[in-house]
């Protein structure tokens, strides 16, 4: 059976990163918090007037899907240019 609901694909790309809000979307992995930093800390190594914003999943399933969230997941996502998501494994 094919998903009913037609695949929208990426975001397009940012075309600099200069002065951009990114997220960043953890799930509580083991590992996902240190992507997080290191990512953090090379993103703005790299574009000094790069701001993060950071979400955190309750469990290690997509943030989206914590249906008592979906409000605070979407003001979230709606305030960010772009989102770096980390597993963690």
């Amino acid at each position: 059976e094919a998903d009913p609901v037609p695949l929208q694909g990426l975001s397009p790309r940012l075309d600099r990163l200069e002065g951009k809000k990114i997220g960043l979307l953890c799930n509580n992995k083991r590992a996902a918090l240190l992507i997080l930093d290191a990512a953090e800390r090379l993103l703005k190594e790299k574009f000094p007037t790069v701001t993060t914003s950071r979400f955190a999943g309750r469990s290690f399933s997509v943030s989206s899907l914590e249906k008592d969230r979906e409000s605070e997941f979407n003001n979230w996502l709606n305030g960010v240019d772009a989102v770096i998501a980390a597993v963690g494994d």
